[in-house]
């Protein structure tokens, strides 16, 4: 029968998952009719079956955007407890993603990583009030040990999230350092995941460069010897440069609307937004 060994093999290549046109090739005139009905029924199904998983991946590409939305705007909320919260997980996202694109991640990579930047510290949703209004407060040993939990904590709201894949560990492994001084789980040197690692240095860089009630945003000049002076002991050396060349040639954050922050390009301070503990602290 003429066709009918091509029609078993595309039949073959369609309930594997590939999708192609040539089945439609054995519709035409030259070939058996009983292998060119079969070939058109086949195709009116893989058409049919097409257009349903088009529609189940753009359903769930719409729930995960959805689901990410929700996640971001709870990130967000911490902003709702302290004036010091605003803008800079989107700060830091920024940097994330400006970094990971830098040191030539894959686009999935960097999207991932600019994510777990913004949520990079959505575990500080379960702070008591006294570490939100802790302005006059000296931090004592059991509010260092509740400051030390948020990494472990956002990893934990985050972690039924599956699509957010390594994003999980970027948030739990933020704090660690490169010499194992850092926290939850005192990680060290390569232990420390790469995202986790860019997300360290966003995260410094941005607690430097913003105004908190104790300390003026510093000048890029200071900020930058700063970083360089960390890295080794506490950050990945080669990505401080990378970033550090970034924001020279582009720039600081800034986040608008009401999450207003930051310094301009020339380091100028602007009104300033993000939390971040007393730097007597060594460890935060």
């Amino acid at each position: 029968m003429d066709g009918l060994t091509e029609l078993l093999a595309c039949i073959q290549d369609i309930s594997g998952g590939n999708y192609s046109n040539d089945i439609m090739e054995l519709t035409k005139d030259g070939y058996d009719p009983y292998v060119r009905e079969v070939a058109e029924s086949v195709g009116m199904m893989m058409v049919k079956i097409e257009a349903r998983e088009f529609a189940l991946e753009q359903a769930y590409d719409d729930l995960k955007s959805n689901i990410v939305n929700t996640v971001k705007a709870t990130a967000r909320g911490l902003s709702l407890r302290d004036k010091y919260t605003r803008g800079h997980g989107e700060r830091v996202g920024r940097y994330a993603h400006r970094l990971a694109l830098s040191a030539s991640f894959s686009e999935e990579d960097v999207w991932t990583v600019g994510l777990a930047g913004i949520l990079h510290d959505i575990g500080k949703i379960g702070f008591s009030d006294k570490l939100f209004f802790n302005e006059d407060v000296r931090v004592d040993d059991e509010m260092l040990a509740e400051i030390r939990q948020h990494p472990e904590s956002g990893f934990r709201m985050l972690r039924g999230l599956k699509f957010l894949g390594p994003a999980l560990d970027y948030v739990r492994s933020h704090h660690e350092r490169l010499d194992g001084t850092g926290y939850p789980n005192a990680l060290k040197g390569e232990e420390i995941p790469m995202g986790a690692r860019i997300l360290s240095i966003s995260d410094v860089f941005d607690a430097l460069t913003t105004t908190r009630t104790y300390q003026e945003a510093m000048p890029l000049d200071k900020a930058f010897g700063i970083i360089r002076k960390l890295a080794g002991p506490s950050l990945d050396s080669e990505l401080v440069e990378i970033f550090i060349k970034e924001i020279e040639e582009n720039g600081l954050e800034v986040v608008e609307e009401e999450f207003s922050t930051c310094t301009d390009k020339d380091g100028v301070a602007k009104p300033a937004c993000s939390y971040l503990p007393d730097p007597k602290v060594s460890d935060l």
